[in-house]
């Protein structure tokens, strides 16, 4: 298509020399040189191929990478002198100091040694449209000629490499320098008929187009060399049936399942394996976000990830790397995986009670499925979630079933488990911290409060004393007070003062109020000696 726009813009350039048709050719030779460097990244990645497969068979490699690399020298050294020819020219026309040219070192030859000329950039050109000075050193001073017949032996060269006709006929279109016919039908050289009279811009163009004609030429006769040696094959040396399965550990109920593939690779030939994130530039072909991580590949034609990660979901990605002559060829590959905690349930059976009243704390676990992805539900009673725990809330005294169940692979697996539920048990009245036994009348009668204790129950609980009755046996009758409250009142400590030693004070009829706001009647009554 560049080469095209080209020949449409010479043709143009009969009519009139505008400043429109010479930027158009700076746009055209732009998309050339970076066309020439899309194909000599290629061609360096089949020249790697060559270095790979002479590992694998020297003695049937080595002709073919013999060959190829004296093309690769060839090639850039005619690259390189074509690159010199357009850096001759701009200075001709804009001076040894022209501003379009900057220094750098074009190549590194196969021996190690530097090759320099200069990039140009053909926007600052100041003399785009002169046209004559092109012409000159073509043609006056005979670097056309020179040039074809640099070309005419590079494409000899490579002509002699194969005997494909179809290679001969793409190598001998693209590096044709037979002559050229005028309007009249006169015949005239080809660097006549490529360099004269046209603007310096369209010499620079003209350079570039052959720069990008012998990457090309480069490029078929080494992919033809590949694949005289099957480089550009597919090949395997190395089979293993491999069994692949969703999980290695299946609930009862849930299928196994999993796939037995015959796994093909070459244990020579090493892919690059990196790990992280990638994108997907359509059309098949992605690339990292990153330089990502390499994973070693061991020669069995395998990469062993390995990780300790903590609990949460984790995610194994990357792209799988295969050196190919088109460069390197990515396969994406992604794999999630989740790490739990490692539980031990123990279960004593015959403590599976719940209370009434209180917040029974729950853990439900089901096998293979993270604690989000429970649920649970409950009979005679609610259960609720509280953090990674569960919180049972029973209403009347009997039995309460409590399920546990997660969605596993479109199956729901759980189980239940079946508690007694009881009221919570009666909190112990204490005075002075005795609910018997014998306290001197003036510490009894010293006491402020008469409190309601949990004894040997688990739960925390607070009881508070709501009334109560302090009874004293005197001269053969009994006195009683009643109290609204837990305090002892001033009547009620009276009744103490007034007891003779060895006398009884008996609290009784104690009401309390728990935490679930109801007031029950303890059964017990605080029986005091007087001392």
């Amino acid at each position: 298509m560049i080469g095209m726009m080209y020949l449409v813009l010479t043709a143009m350039l009969a009519l009139n020399v505008s400043a429109d048709i010479l930027n158009a050719f700076v746009l055209v030779d732009n998309g050339l040189v970076k066309t020439t460097a899309n194909f000599q990244a290629k061609n360096e990645s089949a020249y790697a191929i060559f270095e790979v497969e002479m590992g694998k068979s020297e003695a049937k490699v080595k002709p073919f990478r013999d060959k190829a690399f004296s093309v690769k020298d060839m090639a850039d050294e005619l690259a390189l002198h074509l690159q010199d020819l357009k850096v001759e020219i701009v200075k001709y026309c804009d001076g040894d100091d022209a501003p379009s040219l900057s220094p750098v070192d074009w190549f590194i030859g196969e021996k190690g040694e530097k090759k320099s000329t200069y990039n140009i950039d053909d926007v600052l050109i100041k003399s785009k449209d002169n046209l004559d000075k092109g012409g000159e050193i073509m043609v006056v001073k005979g670097k056309g000629k020179v040039l074809k017949e640099k070309i005419e032996a590079f494409r000899e060269h490579l002509l002699s490499m194969t005997d494909d006709p179809s290679v001969h006929k793409a190598i001998k279109e693209s590096l044709n320098t037979d002559q050229m016919s005028t309007k009249d039908g006169t015949k005239i050289e080809w660097e006549s008929g490529c360099f004269e009279h046209i603007p310096m811009i369209a010499v620079i163009t003209m350079l570039s187009k052959l720069q990008s004609d012998v990457r090309n030429a480069e490029a078929d006769i080494i992919q033809n060399l590949l694949a005289q040696i099957g480089a550009t094959d597919t090949k395997v040396n190395k089979m293993e049936a491999i069994v692949q399965a969703k999980t290695s550990y299946v609930l009862k109920g849930n299928e196994y399942q999993a796939r037995i593939i015959l796994a093909a690779y070459d244990s020579l030939q090493k892919p690059r394996i990196l790990l992280g994130p990638y994108r997907n530039l359509g059309g098949g072909n992605y690339e990292m976000v990153g330089a990502g991580t390499e994973l070693p590949y061991d020669a069995r034609g395998k990469a062993i990830y390995k990780s300790s990660p903590g609990v949460g979901n984790y995610k194994l990605e990357g792209l799988l790397q295969m050196l190919t002559p088109e460069g390197y060829k990515n396969f994406p590959f992604l794999a999630e995986y989740q790490v739990g905690e490692s539980q031990t349930v123990i279960s004593a059976l015959k403590m599976n009670v719940l209370y009434i009243g209180v917040d029974n704390p729950i853990s439900i676990s089901v096998s293979g499925a993270p604690s989000n992805a429970i649920q649970a539900s409950m009979t005679n009673g609610t259960i609720t979630k509280n953090g990674n725990e569960w919180i049972a809330r029973p209403t009347s005294p009997g039995t309460a079933v409590i399920r546990g169940s997660a969605t596993i692979e479109g199956k729901s697996i759980g189980g239940d488990m079946t508690y007694r539920v009881k009221t919570v048990p009666d909190p112990v009245a204490k005075v002075g911290g005795k609910t018997s036994g014998k306290i001197a009348k003036d510490v009894l009668a010293a006491q402020t409060f008469l409190v309601a204790e949990m004894v040997n129950f688990d739960f925390d609980l607070r009881f508070e004393v709501t009334k109560f009755t302090v009874s004293v046996t005197r001269g053969g009758f009994a006195e009683s007070k009643i109290a609204n409250n837990n305090r002892i009142t001033e009547e009620q400590k009276a009744l103490i003062r007034g007891a003779t030693k060895g006398g009884k004070v008996i609290f009784e009829e104690i009401f309390v109020k728990g935490p679930d706001g109801k007031t029950r009647q303890l059964e017990q009554s605080v029986v005091i000696t007087v001392d």
